[in-house]
């Protein structure tokens, strides 16, 4: 039995020392990129509500950082914890509250830009409806539809 203990623990210190140094996530944020009519149309959102200081991100959301905060930093598999409002383009609220999730849960535009801020920023997010629900209506959602989120990161776990 104590041959078994030190084989086992001997095998297991292998395994330990061989593992490689890596947290699992591979995620490339710009492999997904929304079509040119979607991105355009976020484009002419910004535009006709006269927001200025919006950016293109490489996945043709646009985004606005309010605040970049000064705490931790998020990846794309990171779970944190935000305060969110999210609107339709009327401005009309479809959803809002604080919640605690994994990047790597939500959809395609939280996960690229939230990790644009770090803890204690603010980020205003405009999401074309391929990097959101798609073409298919979800939850109240219609479907087609750009979002609108205004995003505090509160914290980074």
């Amino acid at each position: 039995m104590k041959k078994m203990t030190g084989a086992f623990l001997a095998l297991l210190l292998l395994a330990t020392a061989c593992k490689k140094k890596d947290d699992g996530c591979s995620y490339d944020a710009c492999a997904t990129v929304a079509p040119q009519a979607e991105i355009s149309a976020v484009q002419s959102y910004i535009s006709q509500n006269s927001i200025t200081g919006a950016a293109r991100h490489c996945s043709g959301a646009w985004y606005k950082i309010l605040d970049p905060g000064t705490g931790a930093s998020a990846n794309s598999c990171s779970t944190v914890t935000a305060t969110y409002r999210g609107t339709f383009t009327n401005g009309n609220q479809f959803d809002a509250g604080t919640a605690t999730f994994s990047l790597s849960q939500v959809i395609k535009g939280w996960t690229n830009l939230v990790p644009l801020v770090k803890t204690g920023g603010r980020i205003q997010m405009f999401i074309p409806p391929s990097l959101a629900y798609g073409a298919a209506d979800y939850n109240g959602i219609p479907g087609g539809s750009i979002l609108v989120f205004d995003v505090t990161l509160d914290a980074v776990q």
